[in-house]
């Protein structure tokens, strides 16, 4: 089903659907941020296509690498800028698409796009493609071919079961490739780990050492009140959000969802998870901004990633309800969204935090690197009636105390 058709149908599914051209409410003050149409799922659905559509369709047909610009100020990006682009949002769609088709509209929608990412996968990954992707040359592959994987780690029983088993085997041989890529003590430990836990989940044979040594860095890494070092020293960037909670949570469970006893429990890393989260809901300025701190701002609502993870995850600490975190998240993602050249011509994301920033990126940033901003939609892989689609829409922490509302004091955590 395409958009035009998902539209028509959600007024008899009881949905008010809020479809403005992107851009359309730019002209509004700061305190407007999110509208009453923003802060709903039907619109977080819109924004997932508006950034989804341009990587899938074309991969789907074959054209990715003749259609996608290359933004970067680097030089070299072109190697590596479609796996970036596919695997990043793979990562961000695959909770939505695990809820598998139904009968309403939506899910009619996520059958097309579970359809669509099959054919992508194939075609990314087939040596004879025109959109065969780069597994093996250079250091940057094995970061996108564990962003790849995590994708279809979260997607598992839609996006990776009903493959056929030659694009199975095809997938498989692609994420070892990546074996000859040693990573820097740093967040790349967890992309050999995410790739090795794949194929332990897969049925596949891996290598448990990635895994092994990630954890006990990481653990040797941690400073404290739920934030990690990305290597032995702090970092004042999103990284923690980027990737290291996401991809601790999720190769921890899954190694022990196989019956493999971590050297960190999973315990330990949900509960300095949640206290990031904690900390995350209250970055959120009123007026649905954040600090611009550290490296690849450019992911732009990427950033939250794990805030919406841990209320994926049903997680969220007690004093924070999933409606406040909600209406938080719409705030950021409407924001940045509609801002005047955050898209190019033809629906492409541009280098930028708020609109077309290309000074603000490194040089390791390139268009397909901007597309880790759809990990900042991970609640969608909550069903509609979730109550954090249903509850009234509510004001999170900053919000409540730049109007005088009392709140609780913040306290660090001592695990």
């Amino acid at each position: 089903m395409d958009r035009k058709n998902f539209l028509r149908l959600l007024p008899a599914a009881g949905i008010s659907p809020y479809f403005l051209p992107f851009g359309v409410r730019n002209g509004k003050g700061m305190h407007d941020f999110p509208s009453a149409e923003a802060d709903t799922r039907a619109y977080w659905i819109q924004v997932m296509q508006k950034l989804a559509d341009p990587v899938l369709r074309n991969l789907g047909a074959g054209k990715l690498k003749v259609n996608m610009p290359v933004e970067s100020r680097g030089s070299d990006r072109h190697k590596y800028t479609h796996l970036e682009a596919f695997g990043r949002t793979m990562a961000g769609i695959a909770p939505w698409l695990e809820l598998g088709p139904d009968e309403s509209p939506e899910g009619a929608l996520r059958a097309s796009y579970i359809k669509l990412v099959h054919e992508c996968t194939a075609n990314a990954v087939d040596p004879s493609s025109p959109d065969f992707m780069n597994f093996l040359e250079g250091g940057q592959p094995l970061v996108d071919a564990a962003f790849l994987a995590h994708g279809l780690l979260r997607g598992y029983d839609q996006l990776w079961i009903p493959l056929d088993s030659r694009v199975k085997e095809n997938v498989v041989n692609a994420l070892k490739q990546t074996r000859s890529i040693k990573p820097g003590q740093s967040n790349w430990l967890l992309f050999s780990a995410m790739v090795e836990v794949f194929l332990l989940k897969s049925g596949n044979a891996w290598n448990n050492k990635p895994a092994g040594f990630a954890l006990s860095r990481f653990s040797d890494w941690y400073k404290g009140d739920g934030v990690y070092g990305d290597g032995p020293e702090f970092h004042w960037d999103y990284y923690n959000s980027f990737v290291i909670h996401p991809m601790l949570l999720d190769v921890v469970h899954t190694l022990n969802e196989s019956g493999i006893e971590t050297s960190v429990p999973y315990g330990d890393i949900l509960n300095r998870a949640r206290r990031y989260a904690a900390i995350q809901e209250r970055m959120i300025s009123p007026e649905g901004t954040y600090p611009p701190i550290g490296r690849s701002l450019c992911y732009r609502f990427g950033a939250f990633q794990l805030l919406g993870q841990i209320a994926l995850l049903g997680q969220l600490p007690e004093d924070v309800s999933p409606a406040q975190v909600r209406s938080a998240m719409s705030a950021v993602i409407s924001r940045q969204a509609e801002a005047p050249g955050t898209f190019d011509d033809n629906g492409w994301l541009t280098i930028g935090v708020y609109g077309h920033q290309p000074g603000i990126s490194e040089t390791y940033i390139s268009t397909g690197s901007l597309y880790l901003c759809t990990t900042g939609l991970l609640p969608l892989g909550l069903s509609g009636s979730d109550p954090f689609w249903t509850a009234p829409a509510a004001d999170w922490t900053t919000k409540k105390i730049w109007k005088g509302i009392d709140v609780s004091a913040d306290h660090a955590a001592s695990f």
